[in-house]
């Protein structure tokens, strides 16, 4: 089966809380039968079938393999899974958490259908340099609550920070795919076309100008402040992220504000005449508006 560019189903899997089907549209469930390709500096990563298919899911997995996957990047035979899949943000998650999830897509229909290996050059193509990678950034920590914080804030930095897996797609990354923490969640070029993935930090350059409520509401109905509606990637994440119980959204909005301000980690491009050029919003996995133009937090993303 030939890399789709256009998805087999409107999104990339999703695990945790936010959209376990992927915003599929051929049922429940079927969002989950891979079906897209995955764009990136180091190649063409395959998405994979985790509906509960026993020949080409995670229908054999055990809970405990799943758990595995998603706390250290480890499959069920002992391979090391490539960090597309984003267990460095997963691995934040509660075991509680987790053994629902497994349970939960155990209920699932079963999607048959396999999907080709990733498409990846020398030496990213050898799983076993991938150990090395993890000990730098897998250490299978559960989030751990800011005593100081209230609980709105926490609960909205373990949803942003781990099922979320918003720093993913709006961070950075250093030239072993790593995420650049001190520029966490300040934006990124778009791996997977034209633009950038937009800063969510409460910065002049991100969400300075918009108010808890703001973000909140966006994350409900998918409308701007300034009068815009999302669109592109982020328009099925907004509609899973509607989902939500009220207070969860306003706890991500909560923590989304809470973060320090940062200018954009993408350098604005330069006109002739020497002025920043603006540039638009990317439609890869960042998320735009319906024209491109207003930023806008994500709240998950692959």
């Amino acid at each position: 089966m030939r890399c789709q560019t256009v998805r087999f189903q409107r999104d990339r899997h999703r695990f945790p809380g936010f959209s376990f089907e992927g915003g599929g549209w051929r049922g429940r469930g079927h969002g989950l039968a891979g079906g897209r390709c995955l764009k990136t500096p180091f190649g063409v990563f395959n998405v994979p079938n985790i509906s509960p298919d026993k020949e080409t899911g995670i229908g054999n997995w055990s809970t405990l393999d799943f758990v595995n996957a998603m706390k250290r990047g480890i499959g069920p035979g002992g391979e090391h899974l490539y960090p597309a899949f984003p267990y460095t943000s997963y691995q934040r998650m509660t075991y509680e958490d987790l053994i629902d999830l497994k349970a939960y897509l155990d209920t699932l229909p079963a999607v048959k259908q396999k999907t080709p290996p990733h498409e990846l050059a020398f030496p990213y193509n050898i799983r076993r340099g991938l150990g090395l990678w993890q000990l730098l950034y897998v250490d299978g920590k559960t989030f751990t609550p800011d005593t100081k914080a209230t609980d709105e804030l926490n609960r909205g930095a373990y949803l942003v920070e781990g099922p979320g897996h918003c720093a993913e797609c709006h961070s950075p990354r250093n030239s072993l795919g790593g995420i650049i923490q001190s520029q966490a969640f300040a934006g990124a070029r778009n791996p997977e076309g034209k633009g950038k993935i937009p800063n969510i930090t409460p910065s002049h350059d991100g969400l300075g100008e918009w108010s808890a409520d703001d973000i909140t509401y966006l994350l409900e109905t998918g409308n701007t402040p300034d009068f815009d509606v999302i669109g592109g990637v982020m328009a099925p994440v907004q509609e899973n992220m509607a989902k939500l119980k009220p207070e969860d959204r306003s706890a991500i909005a909560a923590y989304l504000k809470s973060l320090p301000p940062l200018p954009d980690a993408v350098p604005k491009k330069k006109k002739a005449n020497g002025e920043d050029e603006e540039e638009k919003e990317g439609d890869g996995s960042g998320g735009e508006t319906s024209d491109g133009g207003s930023k806008q937090p994500e709240g998950a993303e692959q």
